[in-house]
């Protein structure tokens, strides 16, 4: 086996104390191709968990990535609550990693959502029933469907029925319990009114999306209420995710990638993330102004 000089200073500083196997984790980066970003950021994540405080020009070195590259993995991680940004460098974040409160959330790459629901309701086609779930992105989807279309949405997705007011297609909103950090309804009675129908499309958003792990969700009742959705859908799946879900995994899976048809994203994601989820036939669709 041989191992780069720089790789075994690594190895040697911290052999003898309970972190060295996260020394070999970066050995192997260091040898094999360069590391997508998801697994960038792990690494950090990684490290982070161990020492607590990291400078940028020690992540650049142990994981061969330039200082421009290393500063946009901080600042996505600190986008996401993770870690926290310090002079030319970062700390574990201090906060509880508790799903972020809704309007939060929202203020979260606006515009690129805004466009993403844009082009996402360009999909729906008059006479279809479509179901549509809670969050930010999902929201923009609803707000986008054209005025006076025979169109049904079916949704547990209270922020947009509020925001929307009046709609010019028929809006039906699930019953069920409050979610307050999603404002949303879920639970038993909004499980029984969703398994009396049947859509032509479903749009969900997500909080994450990844190859291993598929599309995921933080709560298990979001979870249930949208495997329902997908499970009584005889027509396209479309995912509804800014650039910034790919790579990020939450606490529970509602579809893997082989569920979904087509995925609505903005030109941030990641060129590889593209060419990823087309070999396994998801057609990636890139939301734009002119449609």
């Amino acid at each position: 086996l041989q191992i780069s000089s720089k790789s075994y200073i690594i190895y040697t500083q911290v052999k003898q104390n309970p972190s060295y196997l996260f020394a070999l984790r970066f050995i192997l980066s260091v040898m094999n191709k360069p590391l997508i970003p998801a697994q960038r950021r792990e690494r950090i994540k990684e490290y982070l968990a161990i020492h607590k405080v990291v400078r940028n020009a020690d992540l650049s070195e142990l994981l061969d990535a330039s200082d421009a590259t290393i500063r946009r993995d901080i600042e996505w991680l600190e986008s996401e609550g993770v870690i926290e940004k310090t002079h030319g460098g970062a700390i574990l974040s201090q906060k509880i990693n508790l799903e972020p409160e809704y309007v939060q959330r929202a203020q979260r790459y606006p515009e690129e959502k805004r466009l993403i629901g844009k082009t996402a309701a360009s999909l729906i086609e008059d006479g279809d029933i479509v179901f549509i779930n809670s969050g930010t992105t999902s929201t923009q989807v609803i707000r986008h469907i054209r005025s006076n279309a025979n169109i049904t949405v079916i949704t547990n997705n209270l922020s947009a029925a509020l925001e929307i007011g009046k709609p010019d297609f028929e809006l039906i909103l699930l019953g069920g319990s409050f979610q307050t950090r999603s404002n949303s309804v879920a639970g038993r009675f909004a499980i029984d009114n969703l398994s009396k129908v049947y859509a032509d499309k479903t749009f969900i958003g997500v909080d994450g999306i990844s190859i291993k792990y598929g599309c995921t969700v933080p709560s298990d009742e979001e979870a249930e209420v949208v495997s329902l959705m997908l499970a009584r859908t005889h027509g396209s799946i479309v995912v509804v995710a800014d650039h910034s879900k790919w790579g990020v995994v939450s606490n529970f899976e509602i579809a893997k990638i082989g569920q979904i048809q087509r995925l609505v994203t903005d030109e941030g994601f990641d060129f590889g993330a593209r060419a990823d989820l087309t070999s396994r036939s998801v057609e990636i669709l890139i939301a734009s102004e002119n449609l």
